[in-house]
């Protein structure tokens, strides 16, 4: 089973993996190519991208299967990024934004 931690972590890494994707003008990824390059079994990655579907983060096409067929990060969810962006390169300023937990 999974631990808290990881889930977090997993929520992560997907988003951060879309918005680098989205600063290469690829708006969408696809599912496997998300699942290999973050080497998520199909049950975490589905997990993951559920909660931060659910949230209105990420917007995902399933397959049949209930996995990420296409995936990409809507406009909350660039904002999102963008503003942890703008934290860590600041992170003196005190800023407080949203957290993806």
């Amino acid at each position: 089973m999974t631990t808290l931690r990881e889930r977090k972590s997993n929520r992560k890494a997907v988003l951060k993996s879309l918005y680098e994707a989205v600063e290469r003008n690829r708006p969408e990824v696809s599912g496997a190519a998300l699942r290999d390059e973050l080497r998520l079994p199909d049950e975490d990655l589905s997990a993951a991208c559920a909660y931060l579907a659910d949230d209105g983060l990420i917007s995902v096409d399933w397959t049949s299967h209930r996995t990420p067929a296409a995936v990409s990060l809507t406009h909350e969810g660039i904002r999102l990024m963008e503003e942890e962006e703008e934290q860590s390169a600041a992170p003196s300023q005190g800023a407080r934004g949203a957290q993806v937990d």
